[in-house]
């Protein structure tokens, strides 16, 4: 009996928390609870805390992390990851990265240490938690964010959503059926650039547009010496779960071309370089063009170093899509691994394209922007002063982590929610579809289906180990 009522009592305290947290509770609860219990003097009270665990604290968890501590609101509950500890200074965060520097860190903030996992299903049935910010390697981003929705929780994926077209279809499914707050970590979309890129182009201040070129000259040097996979089988380092690792897809031995941090690389983990930048720098393109709207697309590509085991060391992609939502027909062009857009007319001497970036071509003109939605600006620089703006009409927010947040609360939907972030991630995974096939192809997007290569439809869905599926 003793044992019934302390769970009785746990649950209530469960429920009273999330109530509040999703409004319900909001409209009463400082008529029965005293002051003090609600955090004055300028602090945040329990009860309106978001307690967040993270699964994957690699250098872009970490990274995530350290945004949620400038939140009053948030509390690091938990952390998951099979990695202890691992260097990762080839990447732009540097240092280390893994469970222990992680536990630091949250020891650091709040001066004392959180619950540790190695299995995420064991932490999401054992911790009190309303969010979770996922950001493991590609590979395992489904079947983490599906146990995420399963248990109710809001949840935050790092970019791509998935590794392949159907774990993007089939994970956005399941979070609108339940009804979570949902955000994709492609940061520049709460941004106020992207909205003025979308409001000048919706205002026709460079006509209709007919071309777009994204281009990054990021990632691929981190493998471009790989052909096959390894043949040694070295020990798996102390501190490293490899089985765990693998999760959902067919065993291999370990080697470190594969993990911790050049995963990336592989089909069988990763989604190469577009699927690293792309929902980043296509992201403007997606949203201004209304690329959504359209029932079908056809994607053709050309690349360099490609293998039926390795995504290419350099590619060249073009997405054709129809005239929809009033718009014009438009060719999206990526470039990627050193590969660069011709030069457009009107842009300055001494103005280069940047290694990131996006240039829209329309029939009254260009706007070029950096990479991550950053600094749209009409080219030559003396149209863009002449520009007459047009009033702001997006909602703005105010930050990514913020805007997630606050939809935890209830308090609006997230800028890049999964109903939108499920279509822009199968957008740009197409391209990959189209580099393994080696053909042009047409895509039935609604149905999920390329129509003219029926064989290319194996590269949409991926192959999980044996008694694993989604």
């Amino acid at each position: 009996m003793k044992d019934r009522k302390t769970n009785s009592a746990n649950m209530i305290k469960r429920m009273s928390r999330r109530d509040f947290l999703t409004g319900a509770a909001a409209a009463t609860a400082f008529t029965i609870v005293p002051r003090h219990v609600l955090g004055g003097n300028g602090n945040t009270a329990p009860s309106e805390k978001v307690n967040v665990a993270i699964i994957g604290t690699g250098g872009q968890g970490i990274v995530n992390m350290k945004q949620l501590f400038n939140e009053p609101d948030v509390h690091i509950a938990a952390l998951c990851d099979i990695n202890e500890l691992s260097d990762y200074s080839m990447f732009y965060y540097g240092g280390t990265a893994g469970l222990k520097p992680a536990l630091n860190l949250v020891r650091q903030k709040y001066g004392q240490p959180c619950p540790t996992y190695r299995n995420y299903n064991q932490m999401l049935d054992s911790e009190d938690i309303d969010a979770v910010l996922v950001a493991t390697p590609d590979h395992s981003h489904a079947v983490v964010s599906l146990a995420v929705i399963a248990k109710g929780k809001h949840l935050y994926c790092e970019k791509p959503l998935c590794r392949t077209v159907y774990e993007t279809r089939v994970v956005t499914e399941a979070a609108r059926k339940a009804g979570v707050a949902t955000q994709l970590g492609n940061f520049g979309h709460s941004s106020e650039d992207i909205r003025l890129a979308c409001e000048w182009i919706w205002d026709g201040a460079i006509g209709d547009v007919h071309d777009v070129h994204a281009w990054t000259s990021t990632g691929a040097n981190r493998w471009t010496s790989f052909k096959d996979r390894p043949r040694e089988t070295p020990p798996v380092p102390a501190g490293f779960d490899w089985q765990r690792w693998l999760d959902p897809v067919p065993p291999r031995p370990y080697h470190p071309d594969y993990a911790p941090v050049r995963w990336r690389a592989w089909w069988q983990f990763g989604s190469g370089t577009i699927g690293d930048f792309a929902c980043h720098h296509l992201d403007p393109a997606f949203w201004a063009l209304k690329l959504d709207k359209s029932p079908t697309f056809s994607v053709e590509a050309s690349s360099s170093g490609i293998s039926d085991e390795n995504c290419p060391a350099a590619s060249l992609i073009y997405f054709d899509f129809p005239a929809r939502a009033g718009m014009k027909p438009v060719r999206i062009t990526w470039y990627e691994g050193g590969l660069m857009p011709p030069r457009p007319v009107g842009l300055e001497a001494g103005r280069n394209l940047g290694d990131n970036g996006i240039l829209y071509i329309g029939t009254k003109g260009a706007i070029l922007g950096e990479g991550w939605s950053r600094s749209p600006r009409i080219i030559p620089e003396s149209k863009m002063r002449a520009y007459k703006r047009p009033p702001k009409t997006l909602p703005r927010a105010k930050s990514h982590h913020r805007n997630w947040l606050d939809a935890c609360k209830g308090k609006g939907r997230p800028s890049t929610h999964f109903d939108y972030a499920g279509p822009l991630t199968e957008f740009t995974l197409m391209g990959n579809v189209a580099l393994r096939a080696g053909k042009k192809l047409d895509f039935d997007w609604k149905n999920m289906n390329i129509t003219n290569v029926p064989d290319a439809n194996k590269f949409i869905k991926p192959e999980y180990r044996k008694g694993r599926t989604i």
